[in-house]
């Protein structure tokens, strides 16, 4: 085991990851596991994976769905599970491979320092979050923190166009761009840093799962970003499994992992679900 992984498997609920679900077809190639995030990093072979996403619990006390509020830790272990979090997926990532880690801003300034040890700065991506309060004295919350980090030059890496904004109500784009407006309703927009074009999934009817989970929009932005087919994304916190089944829509392999049996269960039916349509063709 991972010397990483052993320093901090005493402030983990160990459990060990095990294989849950296999695929290998012309639709969906890779595997699931049900276990704990770090050890399951610990497992994998290094310089193996394309991508790493990291969308850790925010150790605010909330329910994942085991009933236990698992997500509370002391600080310093949570700190210290987070920073190992990083060093195996620093090891686990291919040279020129990606990793993003999401994450609250004042968390995302902690682990800065230890991630320009290790890797190469390319973004701090601020991504919209809305109806939310503020809190004590306070300004308030407005984004989460999508932090993107490349082992050495990316090996891939794509900025996609954007197109732009109109009003609801008239039609009519939001922003004036005097006399661009042409080039932009031909080409579109560049992507820039600042994503406040994706809001998160709170309403039951759009959610594959009752917790909090990631908009599509935005795992499928992170997969156009630094995706390639037939390269291998890692996703330690499945969850719902969006990260998954964007991977999988751009032609990437994966390997994923949920401490979570049911989560496990709930990607593994929405994988065989795009297996069962991409046959249906």
């Amino acid at each position: 085991m991972n010397s990483n992984v052993a320093e901090t498997k005493n402030c983990l609920h160990d459990i060990e990851p095990n294989l849950y679900s296999q695929f290998d077809g012309p639709y969906a190639t890779g595997e699931i596991f049900l276990g704990e995030a770090l050890l399951f990093l610990g497992k994998m072979k290094a310089e193996t994976a394309s991508i790493v996403f990291l969308d850790p619990p925010f150790n605010l006390g909330k329910d994942y769905g085991n009933g236990k509020k698992q997500d509370l830790r002391p600080q310093d272990k949570y700190q210290a599970w987070l920073y190992s979090l990083i060093r195996e997926s620093e090891r686990v990532l291919k040279p020129g491979g990606a990793l993003y880690v999401y994450h609250l801003p004042s968390v995302a300034t902690q682990l800065t320092s230890l991630l320009n040890e290790l890797l190469d700065f390319r973004h701090w991506i601020a991504v919209s979050m809305k109806s939310t309060f503020a809190r004590g004295r306070r300004l308030y919350p407005a984004h989460y923190a999508l932090l993107y980090y490349s082992k050495g030059t990316p090996a891939h890496f794509s900025r996609p166009k954007l197109e732009p904004q109109k009003c609801r109500q008239c039609g009519s784009y939001i922003k004036d761009y005097g006399g661009y407006k042409h080039i932009i309703e031909k080409k579109g927009i560049n992507l820039c840093d600042i994503w406040d074009d994706i809001s998160p999934v709170r309403h039951n009817n759009h959610k594959s799962r009752v917790p909090n989970e990631l908009p599509m929009k935005l795992m499928e932005r992170v997969i156009a970003v630094s995706g390639s087919p037939e390269q291998l994304y890692v996703d330690p916190f499945a969850g719902g499994g969006n990260g998954v089944l964007a991977a999988l829509k751009a032609g990437m392999h994966f390997m994923a992992c949920d401490i979570e049996e049911n989560f496990c269960h709930l990607v593994s039916d929405r994988i065989e679900e795009v297996t069962k349509q991409g046959t249906q063709r």
